[in-house]
């Protein structure tokens, strides 16, 4: 009897779970996304069906699926999880969480999967308490994180750890895992609003199924709280459960204001710029959203014309994460200036274009053999690396080379504007591979 009231509790616990929770993947052939790690034959999903996992580092954007990924592997493996949250937890709870993995370990033969959510925000003695565990083998160590982990995981446990690299969900994975929402809410949409509700996740599974959560419950309200009839979600419930006050035209208005930013700074008009950084942030817009734009648009519209323009917008996006809101609107704001009142090339965008269309639309040619490894054994023997000419070895740094498969050689992409610091790069590349006897620019 007891047997069957837990059974009851628990169903009815998972009824009211938020939809994310509900919607967690049981088995890896449900999980939605990923496939170069669990598809079937992927190396992940191979290692965990054979119990054969060791530690890992998951390394991936929010939403991307980590801790149902760790979940999954613990559950797989019949392997106990015990998870910790870099957050909260201190070298006290992680003493004592290898603790009672090595008395798993000691009286049942069960072992254990310390899954660290956040662990780049493990301090190094943090990381270093694990690092015994993780050599004995008491605990297979799991970690989430999403930044890099060269950076942010000390390299002794880094080196004890698989790294596996996890993708945002594509809007063809992310569409499917909203209908799945639907189904699961007994809630029908049109295609646009499920368009809606994969736009705005931008690859974040988790925030596509709390929107969609909410734009039932508004369609649910505007229909009254009338459920008999099917609960049609509509762009504009998508709209208002995204984007807050501002954006209580829908989904287009949201789409329309951030339009409107970019173009500003795209424009040179940083006081637009700014009012519509107000106007995104004071409608609740995720600051990271903002930007990841502003990092964009720095290579995209700004380019070689001011190479420092990157610089500032990755700062600026980095003390978002670091700071916060409402401080972190001040970076955003120093950002914004900069990006409007810097010199504007799109010449890097052109050329990344050209050189996409040389790749996509010939064959895929040899790297020509002067160019090729030649630091294994055995390489010179065939070839690899003969001819190569070192331009550290001519006193001006450079030297007439080829460097590209011969069908694609004389393919120019990068053409420098006239615009700030890219007019010196014009000189400096003219001086290199002179094509028309005079520097860009001259009459």
């Amino acid at each position: 009897m007891t047997g069957l009231f837990e059974a009851a509790a628990e169903e009815r616990l998972r009824s009211r779970a938020p939809l994310a929770a509900r919607l967690r993947p049981r088995t890896l052939d449900e999980v939605v996304g990923q496939r170069h790690l669990v598809g079937p034959g992927a190396p992940l999903r191979v290692l965990v069906e054979r119990d054969r996992m060791g530690s890992v580092v998951l390394w991936g954007p929010p939403g991307s699926g980590k801790t149902t990924l760790a979940r999954l592997v613990a559950e797989t493996t019949k392997k106990e999880m015990v998870a910790l949250s870099a957050v909260v937890a201190g070298v006290k709870d992680v003493r004592e969480a290898i603790e009672g993995a090595r008395r798993r370990l000691g009286e049942q033969g069960r072992g254990t999967i310390l899954f660290v959510d956040e662990v780049h925000r493990f301090n190094k003695a943090q990381q270093d308490v694990l690092l015994p565990a993780v050599e004995e083998g008491v605990v297979v160590f799991v970690g989430a994180t999403t930044e890099n982990p060269f950076f942010e995981v000390n390299p002794p446990l880094m080196s004890r750890a698989t790294l596996w690299r996890l993708e945002p969900i594509d809007d063809a994975d992310m569409e499917e895992l909203v209908r799945r929402g639907l189904t699961a809410e007994h809630a029908q949409a049109a295609d646009d609003a499920v368009r809606a509700v994969v736009g705005a996740a931008e690859g974040d599974a988790r925030a596509a199924l709390t929107t969609l959560e909410v734009s039932v419950a508004l369609a649910v309200a505007r229909a009254g709280g009338d459920v008999a009839d099917p609960i049609v979600v509509s762009v504009d419930d998508v709209g208002r459960a995204r984007a807050g006050r501002l954006y209580h035209q829908g989904v287009d208005e949201h789409y329309d204001q951030v339009s409107a930013f970019i173009k500003s700074i795209r424009g040179s008009d940083p006081d637009a710029g700014l009012y519509w950084l107000a106007r995104l942030l004071d409608a609740g817009e995720d600051a990271r959203f903002v930007g990841r734009r502003l990092v964009i648009l720095a290579s995209e519209d700004v380019g070689m014309a001011d190479p420092q323009a990157l610089v500032v917008a990755d700062a600026a996006a980095r003390a978002v994460e670091m700071v916060g809101l409402p401080e972190a609107a001040l970076n955003l704001a120093h950002a914004v200036v900069y990006l409007a009142c810097a010199p504007k090339s799109n010449r890097v965008t052109v050329a990344l274009g050209r050189a996409r269309g040389d790749v996509r639309g010939s064959e895929r040619a040899e790297v020509p053999a002067h160019l090729r490894d030649r630091h294994y054994r055995g390489a010179e023997t065939i070839g690899h690396g003969t001819g190569y000419r070192y331009p550290h070895d001519a006193p001006q740094g450079w030297v007439p080379q080829q460097y590209r498969p011969a069908a694609l050689e004389g393919h120019v992409y990068y053409e420098p504007s006239e615009h700030g610091a890219e007019r010196d790069v014009a000189r400096r590349l003219w001086r290199l591979r002179p094509r028309d006897g005079r520097p860009p620019g001259a009459a």
